[in-house]
């Protein structure tokens, strides 16, 4: 078994919404060159077989998509997505033609800051995917996961609860018989729903994206980071883990070293070991709340 299960590669940071969940980008606007994509492939290709295409950003967006899923399938990688949604139509041909695709998560709560008034905008959003999905489960072996993680500590949705039930009540509609009151079950969180063979909802608590500028968590504890996983931002830089969307541990750069020399840097070791130990160092990581979901 290789050393990584997933390695997070940001083909872009660009995003097409704005959503309030998701923080601003702080750095400059970048889609990865298909070249520079390449590159990392070939250094990441002996840590890991799955990765992941994106950290900050909607990876649907990238021009070269199609291309970026056929030197996965070359290596015989497979890729995973992180999207929105909103380009599910356009990217359609590229996803149904990619056998290195493994799965592709939707976030439906992307639509989190829409009026209850103008719920009726999700239909054509919510057509679109379920089209999808439904192509991707019968003729391919992707798996299509739906996910709706707005609910809060408490298992109960708040603002977001109309939108929840139109949303489920379009999926009962396509799928199968969904019982709304059922997703505050904390049983349900991280395992959800299987609508059909291959295509799942999943529900989970929203997060909040760590910040130097958020509150403090603590200085002990566990993360995945280094251990399981590691992140490579658009510009190249490598990072613990999917969280880290500023790049404020910066590791090394993938374009500039190899990713040996990165991982057996001190910083790295040093991570790795603290966290091994439950000792939470790194003053970005002692802010971060979605780590405590380890502990």
């Amino acid at each position: 078994m290789k050393q990584f299960k997933r390695i997070y590669i940001e083909i872009t940071n660009v995003c097409n919404l704005n959503c309030s969940f998701c923080p601003p980008l702080k750095r400059l606007p970048k889609f990865m060159l298909l070249t520079e994509f390449s590159q990392i492939l070939d250094k990441v290709e002996p840590y890991t077989d799955y990765v992941y295409l994106h950290i900050k950003g909607e990876p649907l967006l990238h021009p070269n998509l199609g291309e970026i899923l056929d030197l996965c399938h070359q290596k015989n990688i497979y890729a995973n997505i992180t999207t929105n949604g909103t380009k599910i139509s356009s990217a359609r041909n590229v996803l149904y033609h990619a056998p290195a695709l493994r799965q592709i998560n939707i976030s439906l709560h992307s639509f989190e800051d829409i009026a209850i008034s103008r719920l009726k905008e999700l239909d054509s959003y919510l057509k679109e995917i379920i089209i999808t999905a439904k192509y991707l489960n019968e003729n391919t072996d992707s798996i299509t996961a739906l996910r709706l993680w707005n609910l809060d500590k408490d298992n109960i949705t708040k603002e977001a609860m109309e939108r929840n039930k139109y949303i489920l009540n379009i999926l009962n509609q396509e799928f199968a018989s969904l019982d709304y009151s059922s997703i505050t079950d904390s049983k349900l969180r991280n395992k959800g729903i299987k609508l059909m063979n291959k295509i799942y909802l999943n529900f989970d608590y929203e997060f909040a994206w760590p910040s130097l500028n958020a509150s403090y968590v603590g200085d002990t504890g566990y993360c995945y980071g280094l251990k399981t996983q590691l992140g490579i931002l658009a510009d190249g830089t490598v990072v613990p883990c999917c969280l880290d969307e500023d790049g404020i541990i910066n590791l090394g750069n993938i374009y500039q070293d190899e990713l040996d020399n990165i991982l057996n840097s001190t910083k790295a070791k040093n991570i790795i070991e603290n966290f091994g130990n439950r000792k939470v160092a790194e003053e970005l990581c002692q802010k971060c709340g979605y780590r405590e979901r380890f502990s």
